[in-house]
């Protein structure tokens, strides 16, 4: 006698959603996702720049499904390389916040934002911080400012590309840069290397995303933090690799639509109080933890994701090779 035919669907395998992600919450994302869907969920977390290169080495046998990291830079340029889905867009109610960093093409998903860069400083060492971004090059900060390496912190290049943009352009971000090097400047390879700098006193300044910046404020009441403007938008962002079977890319935008759900931000809020929980929200009835400044009183300015996207590998090779030496 021929065995019965299994159920429909009983036969299906889920397939592990793979998950690259820099996020200080991603650990606690992935086991409240787990929990919530059943899914299994791999996570590979690093620092945006390891990440990135992993994608490009990987171009042609993809080993992730989901990217989640900070900076829409990053993403435009992988969109640029035929690299992600597009046209997914959650079912969400955005705030000003979420339509102003959807792309137009959808693909990839805001799901909170920071600022880039912050000014953190020791109140009681700094009495007199700088009021503007040229102000960093006079003597007296001379071997006192310190920031990241784009090659390994992801809200980097997007500072650097800001202040390019504010400035005029490429070549007089270069000059900017160059002259901010001659001034003494300190290169560290993310926030908290540049904080470490600061506490121990090799630098006075240091500019550091903005949630790495209050975090430390909040663990350390001698240190505050200070916006130059123009301040940076930074989002961070979803992607999902376009090269992934059709099962892990309904996964990965399951995945998605839970990061954005009630359940999801809620996560993202208490996943790492002191670091990256402390975004603003890119979807309406979220606020942001309570100890958030307001946006209103910071100059944010918004560059194109797409115009600096392109640009990013080439900026950031000139800057490993000619400013972080």
């Amino acid at each position: 006698m021929a065995l019965s035919s299994p159920p429909a669907g009983a036969a299906a395998k889920k397939v592990p959603l793979v998950v690259y992600s820099a996020q200080g919450y991603d650990t606690a994302m992935v086991k409240a996702f787990q929990k919530a869907t059943g899914i299994p969920t791999k996570l590979d977390t690093n620092s945006t720049g390891p990440l990135l290169t992993q994608i490009e080495a990987s171009k042609n046998n993809p080993h992730w499904g989901l990217l989640w990291v900070d900076g829409a830079t990053a993403f435009a340029s992988l969109d640029q390389q035929g690299l992600l889905v597009k046209g997914f867009e959650p079912n969400v109610k955005w705030d000003a916040l979420g339509k102003a960093n959807l792309p137009k093409d959808k693909s990839f998903v805001p799901t909170g934002v920071t600022l880039m860069a912050a000014v953190v400083y020791n109140k009681s060492v700094v009495t007199s911080p700088p009021t503007s971004w040229q102000q960093l090059l006079q003597p007296q900060w001379k071997g006192a400012v310190g920031m990241n390496t784009p090659s390994q912190s992801g809200p980097t290049y997007p500072f650097i590309a800001g202040l390019m943009n504010a400035l005029g352009g490429v070549t007089k971000g270069k000059q900017y840069f160059t002259s901010l090097k001659s001034n003494g400047l300190v290169i560290n390879p993310t926030n908290g290397p540049t904080l470490q700098a600061l506490t121990s006193g090799q630098i006075k300044l240091a500019l550091v995303q903005s949630s790495a910046g209050i975090g430390a404020e909040h663990t350390d009441p001698t240190l505050t933090v200070k916006y130059l403007d123009p301040v940076t938008s930074l989002s961070s962002n979803i992607g999902i690799d376009a090269k992934a079977t059709k099962t892990e890319i309904a996964e990965a935008k399951r995945f998605a639509e839970f990061v954005l759900s009630k359940k999801g931000q809620a996560v993202m809020k208490t996943g790492d109080p002191h670091g990256d929980s402390l975004y603003y929200p890119v979807v309406e009835g979220v606020q942001p933890r309570p100890t958030l400044p307001s946006l209103s009183s910071t100059k944010v300015q918004h560059i194109d994701p797409y115009t600096w996207g392109a640009r990013e590998s080439t900026v950031n090779t000139w800057f490993e090779n000619t400013i972080a030496k």
